[in-house]
């Protein structure tokens, strides 16, 4: 792994994180006072695994959730390959 840093006129390297983070913060942290460290941890973690991967839908997925869309790349996998053989 190479670590990036862009200038303060340039935020192109971070984007997609910058996105996320966004995102993460309208949707869910906003929504609470967070006490300590475990607190914001265990919030970031619940987002992540109870919502982002399982529920909420992506553009880049198809508009399908991450989950739905592996699984869906996983069929198309097994077709494909029974086709060949």
């Amino acid at each position: 792994m190479i670590l990036s840093y862009s200038k303060k006129v340039y935020p192109w390297d971070n984007a997609c994180i910058e996105s996320f983070h966004a995102i993460i913060k309208r949707e869910w942290i906003n929504r609470f006072r967070i006490k300590n460290y475990r607190h914001a941890y265990t919030l970031v973690f619940e987002y992540i695994e109870t919502f982002y991967n399982t529920t909420r839908i992506h553009s880049h997925c198809s508009y399908m959730s991450p989950n739905e869309f592996e699984k869906a790349y996983e069929k198309i996998q097994k077709l494909s390959l029974s086709a060949v053989s």
